[in-house]
């Protein structure tokens, strides 16, 4: 494939517009080009062998080349290819997939409302929060609160509970009625506050914000059970107690974005299990088919979905491919999977403890501020200094540095500013884990080295 090399990135430069991509930068530096996968590793073109550390976008939990998942989906694609939900029709991969997830979920969630994607679920949350309501008699109560750095998605709608300000000002951001409170950030915001005060104090921001716009317009409040894409931020041990008791007090919709968390991440099926939270809605998508198929969904509570369907009318909302067969069929298949080699159980018992003792290590690293994990979620903060929590001038892009080393090194690891994350695959072994740290660090050597006299000493 080393010859079609150069062929694909001009084709991929000239016609392939990415998301979240700088494409000018793109063009200059040239793609990688992936082009097979097994396990935990993927393969360029060029032939070098990565072990993926981030399970795709944090979602080939099951890792790749799984034959199941891919003989569910042929099963169904000569079976019953598609056909829509839409003018009372449905499919046994969608009924039999939507009592499944019922099955796992917490108990009180009886209903699914399937999309495509986390984006799409969000979108879709928007709609059933200030339609339920509406249908309460109290259609004023439309604002949702979210979290600065929160993020889930990037349609309009999804993008708008994000707390990313970078993504707002691109498209006029956010629509009216969404707000956001701080976040539960202790490494970065926490100052000489103890961690179980700082998730109070940052909890309580959320009981303010409800008294300063008024209950009756408040509708409801979305957050993750662990901040991934900005940045793996693990909230205080004090925070999500907290947050439901606020919720139970003012009677607000709790609404807990599993996509990342969700199917197993924490080592439940959900993670608002892992925080003992009892959510209203959840948003799910990408392990719900290990990243095999496109499939997102809403899980929605007796609370919300009762009053959906006794005293609503038609729900103006859905999509073309809502609980689309094929990928329904991957979903049960996935699903399936994980219950047969009871593969959360053995993430909750083995591989998360195997992950967090490697992944402490890498706070010995003189570059490293901190290193935390939540489950199978790691971060770790670069600093100049470990006896400060001062960083780097953005200028130097250390985050970016780190990232392009380790791939140099064979280890994919996404930057988040100055922040280091993986989300490893839930079926990576003792060896790999052994070979991801050691990756790591050596990418971390690589990055202390580059920048020079640039750096500050660490404290000895």
């Amino acid at each position: 494939m080393t010859e079609n090399l150069a062929r694909w990135q001009q084709e991929d430069r000239q016609h392939f517009l990415h998301p979240f991509t700088d494409h000018r930068q793109l063009g200059e530096r040239g793609t990688r080009v992936i082009t097979r996968a097994e396990g935990v590793y993927i393969f360029e073109a060029n032939g070098q062998k990565i072990l993926d550390g981030m399970s795709g976008l944090w979602c080939v939990n099951l890792g790749y080349s799984r034959p199941e998942l891919a003989e569910a989906g042929c099963r169904q694609l000569r079976e019953l290819p598609y056909y829509n939900s839409f003018f009372q029709c449905t499919h046994p991969p969608a009924i039999e997939l939507a009592r499944e997830l019922c099955e796992l979920a917490p108990p009180g969630f009886n209903r699914v409302f399937f999309t495509n994607s986390g984006s799409e679920a969000n979108d879709t949350i928007i709609r059933l929060v200030r339609y339920y309501w509406s249908l309460l008699g109290k259609p004023d109560k439309q604002i949702i609160i979210g979290r600065r750095n929160g993020y889930h998605g990037s349609t309009v709608g999804a993008a708008s509970l994000c707390g990313m300000p970078w993504m707002h000002a691109q498209a006029g951001l956010p629509i009216p009625n969404i707000l956001h409170i701080e976040q539960p950030y202790w490494f970065g915001l926490g100052g000489d506050l103890a961690p179980d005060e700082f998730g109070r104090r940052i909890a309580l921001q959320l009981a303010t914000t409800i008294e300063e716009v008024g209950v009756d317009k408040v509708a409801a409040f979305i957050a993750e059970p662990v901040q991934g894409a900005g940045g793996a931020v693990i909230p205080p041990a004090t925070y999500w107690p907290e947050i439901q008791k606020i919720c139970d007090h003012y009677g607000i919709l709790l609404i807990a974005d599993e996509v990342i968390c969700g199917i197993g991440r924490l080592g439940h099926w959900f993670g608002s299990q892992h925080y003992g939270i009892r959510p209203d809605l959840m948003p799910f998508a990408k392990g719900i088919t290990s990243g095999y198929q496109a499939l997102g969904g809403v899980m929605v509570s007796d609370r919300v979905g009762d009053v959906l369907v006794e005293k609503g009318g038609e729900f103006y909302h859905g999509f073309t491919y809502s609980g689309h067969p094929v990928a329904c069929a991957v979903a049960r298949a996935t699903l399936k999977v994980l219950r047969d080699e009871k593969l959360v159980d053995r993430v909750r018992d083995s591989v998360i403890p195997a992950f967090s003792s490697r992944w402490q290590k890498l706070g010995e690293h003189p570059l490293v501020g901190e290193a935390r994990s939540a489950g199978l979620i790691g971060g770790l903060e670069l600093v100049p200094r470990k006896d400060s929590r001062n960083r780097f001038a953005k200028e130097l892009k250390v985050g970016e540095r780190c990232r392009d080393f380790c791939i140099e090194q064979g280890l994919v690891m996404r930057a988040v500013g100055d922040t280091m994350i993986v989300a490893p695959p839930f079926i990576i072994t003792d060896e790999q884990l052994d070979e991801l740290v050691d990756k790591a660090w050596k990418a971390l050597d690589l990055t202390q080295r580059s920048l020079g006299p640039v750096r500050s000493p660490a404290r000895a």
